[in-house]
């Protein structure tokens, strides 16, 4: 099998947070959990597996990350102009 993109799940606290994902989402889901368990050695909840999947997709768009760092450029000068 490929190497997948998830590595293993940290055990971090976690924000509660509800979602409805389609049913062929969730089998995939599912299956992904299995696979990435079966690499890692670990039992997987796909529920678990959202933050980290949603992290390296944010991590991955470069739009993203260009918006991000003019968020945070534009706070830091707020802050600056305040204090």
């Amino acid at each position: 099998m490929s190497k997948l993109k998830l590595g293993a799940i940290l055990d971090e606290k976690p924000v509660k947070l509800t979602v409805d994902l389609p049913a062929a989402i969730h089998r995939d889901l599912v299956v992904y959990a299995e696979a990435l368990g079966r690499e890692t050695d670990q039992t997987i909840d796909p529920a678990k597996l959202v933050g980290p999947m949603l992290a390296r997709f944010m991590s991955a768009d470069r739009a993203f990350a260009k918006a991000r760092r003019s968020a945070r450029g534009a706070a830091q000068q707020a802050e600056t102009r305040a204090g």
